[in-house]
């Protein structure tokens, strides 16, 4: 099964679809022209501890970098991510 990441600008969030299956979502802020703020991430109870918080952690980071944006983490889980990966 493979996980598709889709970017909602207007709802400033990415959410993750399984199979077509919405199963979570990064929400993010964007407090000023060069930051952005990941606020929350989201996976449905019967998906987790499978990997895909950290693609979908993984997916918004790389959009903010692309973008040239500093990263803010809110998100305890983006936090952690960023512990174990950093920039």
């Amino acid at each position: 099964m493979s996980l598709d990441i889709q970017h909602d600008k207007e709802g400033q969030q990415f959410t993750a679809l399984l199979e077509k299956e919405d199963i979570g979502e990064l929400a993010y802020a964007l407090p000023d022209a060069e930051t952005i703020d990941f606020q929350h991430t989201y996976i449905e109870e019967e998906h987790r501890n499978k990997g895909y918080a950290d693609k979908l952690i993984k997916h918004g980071i790389d959009y903010a970098v692309s973008k040239g944006l500093q990263v803010r983490a809110s998100c305890p889980a983006v936090a952690k991510y960023l512990e174990r990966n950093p920039l």
